[in-house]
């Protein structure tokens, strides 16, 4: 329950200093709009010519889903991640760091809910309508097709946040990560199209090497019920990425020396 109460504070005090700029969400909201078009015009240029009516098996409707699920991603990463995770590499630097380890609350806790850009909410809401609207397009969705996406698509989270937190522990070494944690989002957007409309030779990398497919393409499979092995291991990989996140942040912690020693 301490967490909780945590968490509500956290959100008020995020809205509180936001809610200040109010000006800021009005450009977000333009941003969202802006970002969510350059998605769907990538999509739409694939299908634009008329001997085209599948990728891989997605028809336009079943791709749009895709590009849902990838804008709701972005938009979690964007509202909950980027606002916290980020900030780790500056207080190793500065030395702010050290106040959160002596608080009696567990330090990766407060490091992944401190802070919530909310301006950036309307990323997630775009990305939730656009599966829903696809959803209903293609006609073929049934509740037990949505109950599993959303617990798949709940692993895919796991595994972006687990991916983000591992990128930016590494910062005890490395001090700045954004090079990192960047590379990362380029490879992370070709997770807007589905997996079997990329060329052959990347599957296996978005696959097994980085987890994109199981963030996009098979929460969407799933929901057009058409769920492929593959979706068996996306919670077993969502747990190992959870330990080896937990692990890794306990190792640099064990090696932080404080920048004040």
């Amino acid at each position: 329950m301490r967490f909780f109460r945590l968490l509500r504070i956290y959100l008020s005090a995020s809205l509180s200093v936001q809610l200040a700029y109010r000006a800021n969400f009005f450009a977000a909201l333009l941003s969202s709009f802006a970002n969510l078009a350059t998605g769907l015009l990538g999509v739409y240029l694939f299908y634009s010519r008329p001997e085209i009516k599948e990728l891989g098996g997605w028809n336009l409707e079943a791709a749009l889903m895709v590009v849902g699920f990838f804008t709701l991603t972005e938009g979690l990463i964007s509202v909950w991640l980027r606002p916290n995770l980020t900030q780790l590499s500056e207080g190793i630097r500065t030395g702010t760091l050290d106040f959160l380890l002596l608080k009696p609350v567990d330090a990766q806790f407060q490091l992944s809910a401190r802070n919530l850009n909310l301006l950036r909410l309307p990323d997630m809401l775009l990305g939730f309508g656009l599966i829903i609207w696809s959803a209903a397009a293609l006609g073929t969705v049934t509740l037990g097709g949505a109950l599993l996406a959303a617990v798949l698509y709940l692993s895919a989270v796991a595994m972006v946040y687990a991916i983000w937190f591992i990128l930016n522990t590494s910062a005890f070494w490395l001090v700045n990560v954004q090079n990192v944690t960047e590379l990362f989002q380029g490879v992370f957007s070709a997770g807007r199209y589905p997996l079997q409309a990329l060329p052959l030779w990347i599957r296996p990398v978005l696959t097994f090497v980085i987890p994109v497919a199981f963030i996009t393409t098979i929460p969407a499979q799933a929901l057009r019920g058409e769920l492929g092995q593959a979706a068996l291991f996306s919670p077993l990989v969502a747990l190992v990425l959870l330990v080896l996140c937990r692990v890794f942040w306990l190792r640099a912690l064990g090696s932080y020396t404080s920048a004040s020693s």
